[in-house]
C-alpha cells in the first residue's frame, strides 16, 4: 500500500493529514501487505512528502518486515552522491528492506521551485541514473558527463546488497521506457492510458531490455487507487468523486493543459495530452483515468487487479487508498476491506505464471482512446 500525504482544497491541516496517513501507514504490517510505499512532490497540495527515504526510514523504524518502497525518488531534484548516501544508509537501517524507484519529474512548478531547466531532465536523469546504480553496486560514485561530473567518492556507509532486481522506475513515454531499458531497471506502472498502448511498449521494453542487457527485465510493478465497497453502485460513485478528484489534483499540479507542454524540450509526448485535452476536455480524461483504476465489489477488484496483471505480467500491485480529500474513517474502512477481503486471495495467486492473453479485454472497459498522464 502506497500513502500519499494529498491535503486537496485544504479543508484540514497539513498536520492532520499527517497524522491520519502515518496512522494508514501504520496498518500496513498488521494487516498484512508486503510493502509500505510513498511519492516525493514539493511546493503543493497535491502531495505533500518532499522526502520519500525520510519517510520510509521512519516507516524502517515501526515496522520488522515490511518492504519499503520509494514511489519515486525523482533524480533531476538531487545531488546524485546525497541520494546515494540516504538509499544505502536507509537499506542498511532498514536490513536491506527497501525498493528503489526513480523518475525525473515533469510539474513545471517543481522545477521552477528548484530553480531547474525542465528541458534539462531527461539528460539529467540517464547521467544521474547511470551514476547512482553503479554506484550503488561498486559502492564509489564516480561519473564524468555533461552535467554530471563526481571524482571517485566512497559512498557510506558502504552498500552491502546488490539493488539489482530491486530497481524501478516510472515511465510514461515511450523514450522513457527506452531509457530504463538501457539502465537495466524494471518498470513501475502509473495506469494512465489504454492497456493495450501500455501492452504494446512493454513488448518493446522487454525485447530492448533483453537485447541491452542479455537477461529479461524484471517483472514491472503497478500501482493503482483503489476503492472497493461492499455495494457495487456505492463503489462507482465513491470512486467518480475520490478518484475522479484525485485526477483534477493531477491535472492542476502537472498543468497537461497549459502552454509551456505544447513545446517543452524533453516532453514531447506530452504535448500530444496536451491536444487532447484541449479536444476532449477535463472531465472527459478524468472519467477515463478513473475507469482505469481499481474499483467496485471486493469480487470486482479482485478481477480488476487480476486483468492488469493478465495486461502486464506484473509481479505486484501497489494500492493507494486515501486521496482527494477522502475523510480518513472512509480511508481506513477503504484498506481493511481490501486487506480482508480482496488481499487473502491475491496471495494465493502466483505472479510468475504464465499469463493467458489469447481473449482480448473489450474496449469499453477502459473509456475513450487519448491518453492523459504524469511521469
Amino acid at each position: 500500500m502506497a500513502t500519499v500525504f494529498q491535503n486537496t482544497g485544504r479543508i484540514v491541516s497539513d498536520r492532520q493529514i499527517y497524522l491520519n496517513e502515518l496512522a494508514l501507514a501504520d496498518m500496513a504490517e498488521p494487516l498484512g501487505f508486503e510493502s509500505i510505499w510513498s511519492v516525493e512532490h514539493h511546493f503543493t497540495d497535491y502531495t505533500m512528502c518532499p522526502d520519500v527515504v525520510q519517510f520510509l526510514s521512519y516507516m524502517a523504524g515501526r515496522t520488522r518486515n515490511l518492504k519499503l518502497g520509494s514511489m519515486v525518488v525523482v533524480l533531476p531534484w538531487h545531488d546524485p552522491m546525497r541520494v546515494a548516501e540516504q538509499i544505502s544508509m536507509l537499506d542498511q537501517l532498514s536490513g536491506g528492506r527497501m525498493i528503489l524507484g526513480l523518475g525525473r519529474g515533469a510539474g513545471k512548478v517543481e522545477f521552477d521551485g528548484f530553480r531547474l531547466d525542465m528541458g534539462d531532465s531527461r539528460e539529467l536523469f540517464v547521467e544521474y541514473g547511470e551514476a547512482l546504480l553503479k554506484g550503488l553496486e561498486s559502492g564509489v560514485m564516480e561519473y564524468a558527463g555533461k552535467h554530471y561530473r563526481q571524482p571517485a567518492t566512497a559512498i557510506r556507509p558502504a552498500p552491502f546488497k546488490s539493488f539489482r532486481g530491486r530497481t524501478y522506475a516510472a515511465a510514461v513515454s515511450p523514450e522513457s521506457a527506452r531509457i530504463m531499458a538501457k539502465l537495466g531497471v524494471g518498470l513501475l506502472i502509473i495506469p494512465q492510458k489504454p492497456w493495450r498502448e501500455v501492452e504494446k511498449e512493454l513488448r518493446e521494453y522487454n525485447t530492448l531490455y533483453r537485447e541491452i542487457n542479455g537477461t529479461n527485465a524484471p517483472q514491472p510493478i503497478s500501482a493503482g487507487w483503489v476503492f472497493v465497497d461492499e455495494s457495487e453502485e456505492r463503489a462507482r460513485d465513491m470512486a467518480m468523486r475520490y478518484i475522479g478528484g484525485y485526477y483534477r489534483t493531477v491535472l492542476d499540479h502537472y498543468q497537461f493543459a497549459g502552454a509551456h507542454m505544447k513545446n517543452q524540450r524533453g516532453y514531447e509526448y506530452y504535448a500530444k495530452m496536451n491536444e487532447k485535452l484541449a479536444v476532449y476536455g477535463d472531465q472527459k480524461a478524468i472519467e477515463f483515468f478513473a475507469d482505469l483504476q481499481v474499483y467496485g465489489t471486493p469480487e470486482q477488484v479482485h478481477g480488476k487487479i487480476l486483468e492488469i496483471h493478465r495486461q502486464t505480467g506484473n509481479s505486484g500491485f501497489v494500492g493507494v487508498f486515501s486521496y482527494a480529500g477522502m475523510p480518513h474513517e472512509e480511508a481506513a474502512r477503504n484498506v481493511r476491506l481490501f486487506a480482508r477481503t480482496v488481499m487473502p486471495e491475491l496471495q494465493k495467486f502466483d505472479a510468475g505464471a504464465p499469463i493467458d492473453r489469447a481473449t482480448p479485454l473489450p474496449d469499453h472497459r477502459f473509456g475513450h482512446r487519448f491518453a492523459i498522464a504524469a511521469e
